[in-house]
Protein backbone atom coordinates (compact mmCIF):
# COMPACT_ATOMS: atom_id res chain seq x y z
CA UNK A 1 0.00 0.00 0.00
CA UNK A 2 2.46 2.63 0.71
CA UNK A 3 4.08 2.21 -3.02
CA UNK A 4 0.80 3.22 -4.15
CA UNK A 5 1.49 7.13 -3.44
CA UNK A 6 4.86 6.99 -5.03
CA UNK A 7 3.69 4.66 -8.59
CA UNK A 8 1.07 7.49 -8.47
CA UNK A 9 3.40 9.96 -8.88
CA UNK A 10 5.91 8.11 -11.09
CA UNK A 11 2.36 8.23 -13.43
CA UNK A 12 1.47 11.88 -13.02
CA UNK A 13 5.15 12.74 -13.58
CA UNK A 14 5.24 10.11 -16.95
CA UNK A 15 2.02 11.88 -18.28
CA UNK A 16 3.00 15.26 -17.83
CA UNK A 17 6.54 14.42 -19.48
CA UNK A 18 5.10 12.86 -22.79
CA UNK A 19 2.47 15.95 -22.51
CA UNK A 20 5.37 18.39 -22.54
CA UNK A 21 7.25 16.31 -25.29
CA UNK A 22 4.20 16.08 -27.19
CA UNK A 23 3.76 19.91 -27.20
CA UNK A 24 7.04 20.23 -28.08
CA UNK A 25 6.76 17.55 -30.83
CA UNK A 26 3.86 20.24 -32.38
CA UNK A 27 6.63 23.23 -32.88
CA UNK A 28 9.23 20.91 -34.85
CA UNK A 29 9.79 20.92 -38.62
CA UNK A 30 9.59 23.03 -40.95
CA UNK A 31 7.53 26.54 -41.22
CA UNK A 32 8.14 28.10 -44.40
CA UNK A 33 6.78 31.88 -45.72
CA UNK A 34 6.55 33.08 -49.66
CA UNK A 35 5.90 37.03 -50.31
CA UNK A 36 5.54 38.66 -53.88
CA UNK A 37 4.67 41.89 -54.49
CA UNK A 38 4.85 43.67 -57.95
CA UNK A 39 4.12 46.79 -59.21
CA UNK A 40 3.47 47.87 -63.28
CA UNK A 41 2.90 50.93 -64.59
CA UNK A 42 1.84 52.46 -67.88
CA UNK A 43 1.09 55.91 -69.83
CA UNK A 44 2.96 58.98 -69.16
CA UNK A 45 4.84 56.60 -66.55
CA UNK A 46 5.99 52.95 -67.72
CA UNK A 47 7.75 50.94 -65.28
CA UNK A 48 8.10 48.06 -63.32
CA UNK A 49 8.44 47.04 -59.81
CA UNK A 50 8.72 43.18 -58.13
CA UNK A 51 9.47 42.14 -54.65
CA UNK A 52 9.98 38.73 -52.96
CA UNK A 53 11.51 37.17 -50.41
CA UNK A 54 11.18 33.41 -49.16
CA UNK A 55 11.98 32.52 -45.35
CA UNK A 56 12.42 28.72 -44.05
CA UNK A 57 12.33 28.30 -40.64
CA UNK A 58 13.31 24.94 -39.46
CA UNK A 59 12.67 23.76 -35.63
CA UNK A 60 14.24 20.84 -34.24
CA UNK A 61 15.20 19.39 -30.56
CA UNK A 62 18.54 21.12 -30.09
CA UNK A 63 18.50 23.73 -33.31
CA UNK A 64 16.57 26.48 -34.70
CA UNK A 65 17.50 27.36 -38.00
CA UNK A 66 16.60 29.96 -40.83
CA UNK A 67 17.38 30.43 -44.33
CA UNK A 68 16.35 33.71 -46.17
CA UNK A 69 16.60 34.34 -49.60
CA UNK A 70 14.85 37.68 -50.75
CA UNK A 71 15.26 39.83 -54.08
CA UNK A 72 14.41 43.17 -55.12
CA UNK A 73 14.45 45.10 -58.88
CA UNK A 74 13.05 48.06 -60.79
CA UNK A 75 12.75 48.62 -64.37
CA UNK A 76 11.63 52.32 -65.83
CA UNK A 77 11.22 53.91 -68.90
CA UNK A 78 13.64 56.57 -69.54
CA UNK A 79 13.70 58.97 -72.67
CA UNK A 80 17.64 60.44 -74.18
CA UNK A 81 18.33 63.88 -75.16
CA UNK A 82 17.75 62.08 -78.74
CA UNK A 83 14.26 61.62 -78.13
CA UNK A 84 15.02 57.42 -78.16
CA UNK A 85 12.89 55.68 -75.29
CA UNK A 86 14.33 52.36 -74.01
CA UNK A 87 14.15 50.45 -70.40
CA UNK A 88 16.55 50.56 -67.49
CA UNK A 89 17.03 48.99 -64.51
CA UNK A 90 17.46 51.44 -61.74
CA UNK A 91 17.16 49.32 -58.52
CA UNK A 92 18.27 45.72 -58.12
CA UNK A 93 19.41 43.84 -54.86
CA UNK A 94 19.28 40.27 -54.02
CA UNK A 95 20.58 38.73 -50.74
CA UNK A 96 20.90 35.22 -49.06
CA UNK A 97 21.42 34.59 -45.70
CA UNK A 98 21.34 31.53 -43.37
CA UNK A 99 21.43 31.14 -39.34
CA UNK A 100 22.06 27.98 -37.42
CA UNK A 101 21.25 28.63 -33.57
CA UNK A 102 21.84 26.18 -31.10
CA UNK A 103 19.28 25.94 -28.30
CA UNK A 104 21.17 26.77 -24.54
CA UNK A 105 18.63 27.00 -21.48
CA UNK A 106 15.49 27.15 -23.96
CA UNK A 107 14.09 27.64 -27.01
CA UNK A 108 15.05 31.37 -27.04
CA UNK A 109 18.18 31.11 -25.53
CA UNK A 110 20.70 30.36 -28.12
CA UNK A 111 24.53 30.57 -29.41
CA UNK A 112 24.15 30.99 -33.44
CA UNK A 113 26.40 31.36 -36.43
CA UNK A 114 25.00 33.56 -39.25
CA UNK A 115 26.29 33.78 -42.75
CA UNK A 116 24.98 36.34 -45.50
CA UNK A 117 25.74 37.30 -48.96
CA UNK A 118 24.11 40.79 -50.40
CA UNK A 119 24.38 41.76 -54.48
CA UNK A 120 23.90 45.28 -54.66
CA UNK A 121 24.01 46.87 -57.88
CA UNK A 122 23.27 50.32 -57.14
CA UNK A 123 24.33 50.01 -53.86
CA UNK A 124 27.12 51.75 -51.72
CA UNK A 125 28.46 47.97 -51.58
CA UNK A 126 27.58 45.61 -55.17
CA UNK A 127 28.75 42.78 -53.28
CA UNK A 128 28.82 42.09 -49.56
CA UNK A 129 29.21 38.81 -47.40
CA UNK A 130 29.61 38.45 -43.83
CA UNK A 131 29.88 35.47 -41.23
CA UNK A 132 29.51 35.82 -37.60
CA UNK A 133 28.71 34.21 -34.43
CA UNK A 134 26.88 35.17 -30.96
CA UNK A 135 24.08 34.91 -28.58
CA UNK A 136 20.48 35.72 -29.08
CA UNK A 137 17.92 35.58 -26.24
CA UNK A 138 14.22 36.68 -25.27
CA UNK A 139 14.04 39.76 -23.18
CA UNK A 140 10.46 39.68 -22.84
CA UNK A 141 8.00 37.15 -23.75
CA UNK A 142 4.13 37.80 -23.40
CA UNK A 143 0.82 36.56 -25.04
CA UNK A 144 0.68 39.59 -27.20
CA UNK A 145 4.43 40.62 -27.24
CA UNK A 146 7.85 39.73 -27.92
CA UNK A 147 11.21 41.18 -27.70
CA UNK A 148 14.28 39.22 -29.10
CA UNK A 149 17.64 40.61 -29.06
CA UNK A 150 21.15 39.46 -30.53
CA UNK A 151 24.89 40.45 -30.30
CA UNK A 152 27.98 38.87 -31.83
CA UNK A 153 30.92 39.60 -33.37
CA UNK A 154 31.51 39.13 -36.92
CA UNK A 155 33.89 39.36 -40.33
CA UNK A 156 33.06 40.92 -43.78
CA UNK A 157 33.88 41.43 -47.21
CA UNK A 158 33.20 43.85 -49.56
CA UNK A 159 33.58 45.26 -52.85
CA UNK A 160 32.41 49.39 -53.42
CA UNK A 161 30.99 50.00 -57.12
CA UNK A 162 34.67 51.47 -58.04
CA UNK A 163 36.18 48.18 -57.61
CA UNK A 164 37.72 48.88 -54.24
CA UNK A 165 37.86 45.90 -51.80
CA UNK A 166 37.67 46.19 -48.11
CA UNK A 167 37.06 43.64 -45.31
CA UNK A 168 37.73 43.74 -41.37
CA UNK A 169 35.95 42.49 -38.15
CA UNK A 170 32.45 43.96 -37.01
CA UNK A 171 30.31 44.07 -34.53
CA UNK A 172 26.48 43.20 -35.42
CA UNK A 173 23.35 43.95 -32.45
CA UNK A 174 19.72 43.32 -33.60
CA UNK A 175 16.41 43.22 -32.01
CA UNK A 176 12.62 42.05 -33.19
CA UNK A 177 9.73 43.10 -31.56
CA UNK A 178 6.17 41.68 -32.25
CA UNK A 179 2.75 42.32 -31.11
CA UNK A 180 -0.62 40.79 -31.99
CA UNK A 181 -2.58 43.84 -32.26
CA UNK A 182 -6.04 41.41 -32.87
CA UNK A 183 -6.40 38.38 -33.62
CA UNK A 184 -6.07 38.68 -37.29
CA UNK A 185 -3.30 41.51 -37.54
CA UNK A 186 0.66 41.36 -36.16
CA UNK A 187 2.45 44.51 -36.27
CA UNK A 188 6.60 43.46 -36.14
CA UNK A 189 9.60 45.67 -36.10
CA UNK A 190 13.20 44.19 -36.81
CA UNK A 191 16.14 46.38 -36.99
CA UNK A 192 20.21 45.30 -37.19
CA UNK A 193 23.00 47.33 -36.81
CA UNK A 194 26.77 46.15 -38.17
CA UNK A 195 29.75 48.18 -37.57
CA UNK A 196 32.72 47.33 -39.74
CA UNK A 197 36.14 48.67 -39.69
CA UNK A 198 35.09 52.14 -42.11
CA UNK A 199 31.08 51.82 -42.39
CA UNK A 200 28.10 51.14 -40.08
CA UNK A 201 25.44 49.19 -41.71
CA UNK A 202 22.05 48.99 -40.42
CA UNK A 203 18.35 48.41 -41.13
CA UNK A 204 14.52 48.21 -40.31
CA UNK A 205 11.13 47.20 -41.21
CA UNK A 206 8.19 47.85 -39.60
CA UNK A 207 5.36 45.56 -41.23
CA UNK A 208 1.27 45.09 -40.32
CA UNK A 209 0.63 41.84 -41.68
CA UNK A 210 -3.29 40.92 -41.84
CA UNK A 211 -4.35 37.11 -41.91
CA UNK A 212 -6.77 37.02 -45.27
CA UNK A 213 -7.29 32.87 -44.56
CA UNK A 214 -5.32 30.09 -42.87
CA UNK A 215 -2.33 30.21 -45.19
CA UNK A 216 -2.79 33.37 -46.75
CA UNK A 217 -1.79 36.80 -45.43
CA UNK A 218 -1.50 40.56 -46.65
CA UNK A 219 1.68 42.70 -45.14
CA UNK A 220 2.14 46.56 -45.94
CA UNK A 221 5.85 47.14 -44.92
CA UNK A 222 8.43 50.02 -44.69
CA UNK A 223 11.97 49.57 -44.25
CA UNK A 224 15.01 51.76 -44.11
CA UNK A 225 18.73 50.99 -44.97
CA UNK A 226 21.75 53.16 -44.15
CA UNK A 227 25.48 53.08 -44.86
CA UNK A 228 27.55 55.81 -43.18
CA UNK A 229 30.57 55.80 -45.65
CA UNK A 230 29.01 55.82 -49.13
CA UNK A 231 30.41 56.98 -52.77
CA UNK A 232 30.10 61.07 -53.32
CA UNK A 233 27.24 59.96 -56.05
CA UNK A 234 25.41 57.58 -53.57
CA UNK A 235 23.20 58.69 -51.09
CA UNK A 236 23.26 57.26 -47.57
CA UNK A 237 19.78 55.78 -46.66
CA UNK A 238 17.06 53.49 -49.06
CA UNK A 239 13.67 53.18 -48.32
CA UNK A 240 10.84 50.92 -49.58
CA UNK A 241 7.45 50.91 -49.08
CA UNK A 242 6.12 47.98 -50.17
CA UNK A 243 2.35 45.27 -50.00
CA UNK A 244 2.92 42.16 -50.63
CA UNK A 245 1.11 39.16 -50.76
CA UNK A 246 2.55 36.42 -48.37
CA UNK A 247 1.57 32.29 -48.67
CA UNK A 248 2.76 30.18 -45.29
CA UNK A 249 3.06 26.36 -45.78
Amino acid sequence: MKKAPFLFALALATAQGAAFADSQAEHLGWNTSAELGAIATSGNTVGTSVTGKIDAKQELPNWSNEYVLDGYFKDEEVTHDNGVKERERSAQRFSASAKAGFKLLGDHDKAFVLGTMVNDRFGAYTHYSTIGIGYGTRLYDGTEHSVDVEIGPGYFSGLRPGGERESGPTVRGAAALKWKVSDTATLSETASVERGTSNIHSQSETALRTKINSTMQMKAAFSIRNDTDVPADKKNTDTQTSVTLVYSF
